[in-house]
């Protein structure tokens, strides 16, 4: 019989993960290869080198190990910020009144207020020890540009951040924080690349998106000596150094003999929802397990429930790599919601993959149920979290009540993936009652279909 778990539960040192898990080793069908461009063939390692750093693209490829080592070093970084809390929200489930038991992964415990620091500091690490005297990297809410900073100052590198203009505009004090760890930030599109400039002259006014971002840190690395572009979500690596998440939850689940019936996070690029499943979906896949798995998006920018299952180009100039994910097209702009972080037109092809399988239930939320979900949890739970977080706790309610109306008692984990104390002036709008919801029509979404590559790799597809 499960023992009655605490208000939270903290792990030790010792029962820190040593490993990150590989949900590729277990995928019934691994997700398409990226492809070249320029030859239309699978990306090789060499032709990722030149823009990822070296051991980042082994793990990228890699298909076949469940378990891989993290390095001393990370893991060393790791103990200033980990392992973080799971909690269990008795208080929400009061207000409820639900029968559900509903848990949450804290991860808004160190300065960059999110989970994105597991990545920087892994990636960082890496870039370190390859040499390299730079990176650049994009960033949306501006949490993935907070923690980058924190980990190249940590490791003794430069970086050049692109930062989405709107998200720039409104949280000028998460780009302060950057500049404070030496971080040098772009608003962006920008006129200092070739890639801000034409996204400038098609889009005039624009506020940007994590694919005009994304163009500006690529061409800023392949263009400066000894650097390389570091990337905050969406690739394989980056779903890899998230599954810490997931890991430690498991672990303090199972110290109290808790498995959750259902999982929820929210997904822009997919990285802190592919972290938190990971070790539960690999047992999934190995039929140990019937969890549900739910991946909560803004209907603003619905790439799961709206996409297109196609080959796409990973950013707006259309430099990068084709990956075959869930995407809006690469040309898709969406309009400037508070939920910065998730403003991307594709999914991490892992995500992407697990969801045309059938093994994930995709769920758009609209911006003001959002934060009506953002402010229950705030006044119950005591934490402010960040508009992406949001999208989970709305979805987390809505199945506790649903589990009230049936007497069902469902065990709901989420994740809580920041915190959202630069986000007030999305919060003043909602209380001032003057936020909108914006959802694309389906004329929206065509002009960003109609920017998705007719290529070889394509055929049949469209």
């Amino acid at each position: 019989m499960a023992k009655k778990i605490p208000y939270k539960v903290y792990l030790t040192e010792e029962e820190m993960p040593k490993t990150w898990y590989n949900m590729k080793a277990h995928m019934k069908t691994q997700h398409a290869p990226f492809i070249n461009p320029a030859t239309q063939k699978p990306c090789t390692m060499s032709d990722l080198t030149p823009v990822f750093c070296e051991e980042c693209v082994e793990q990228e490829l890699n298909e076949k190990d469940e378990r891989i080592e993290i390095p001393e070093g990370i893991r060393s970084f790791y103990k200033a910020f980990r392992p973080s809390p799971l909690v269990r929200a008795y208080f929400l489930e009061e207000v409820l009144g639900t029968p559900a038991e509903i848990y949450y992964k804290f991860e808004g415990n160190n300065t960059s207020g999110s989970h994105k620091l597991n990545s920087a500091a892994a990636q960082a690490y890496y870039a370190k020890k390859q040499g390299l005297t730079s990176i650049t990297t994009e960033t949306g809410a501006g949490q993935w540009g907070t923690a980058l900073a924190m980990a190249a100052a940590f490791f003794g590198l430069k970086l050049d951040v692109y930062m989405v203009k709107v998200s720039s505009e409104q949280k000028p004090y998460r780009k302060e924080v950057m500049r404070t760890y030496g971080a040098n930030v772009v608003p962006s599109p920008s006129d200092t690349t070739a890639a801000g400039r034409k996204l400038l002259a098609e889009f005039p006014g624009t506020g940007g998106s994590l694919g005009c971002a994304i163009s500006e840190a690529v061409e800023k690395a392949v263009t400066t000596e000894n650097c390389r572009y570091v990337l905050g979500s969406v690739l394989d690596h980056v779903l890899l150094h998230q599954s810490v998440i997931g890991l430690e939850s498991k672990t303090a689940l199972d110290k109290y003999g808790v498995q959750p019936d259902v999982i929820i996070g929210c997904v822009g690029g997919g990285s802190n929802f592919g972290g938190l499943i990971a070790p539960f979906m690999g047992e999934r896949l190995q039929g140990k397990n019937d969890i549900e798995f739910i991946g909560v998006e803004p209907a603003s920018c619905p790439s799961l429930t709206r996409g297109k299952f196609v080959y796409d180009f990973c950013d707006s100039a259309q430099t990068t790599p084709l990956a075959k994910m869930y995407t809006l097209g690469c040309g898709f702009m969406p309009s400037p919601n508070h939920a910065g972080g998730l403003r991307y037109h594709g999914m991490s092809p892992i995500i992407s993959q697990l969801y045309h399988d059938g093994y994930i239930r995709a769920v758009a939320g609209e911006q003001s149920k959002v934060f009506e979900a953002a402010e229950m949890f705030a006044k119950c739970e005591g934490i402010l979290p960040a508009p992406e977080s949001a999208h989970a706790i709305r979805v987390a309610i809505d199945e506790a009540l649903a589990c009230k109306k049936t007497g069902e008692k469902k065990r709901i984990l989420f994740g809580l993936t920041g915190t959202g104390y630069f986000d007030l002036s999305a919060y003043k709008q909602y209380n001032d009652g003057t936020m909108t919801d914006r959802i694309p029509t389906d004329e929206d979404l065509q002009r960003g279909f109609d920017t998705i590559p007719h290529c070889p790799v394509n055929e049949g597809l469209l």
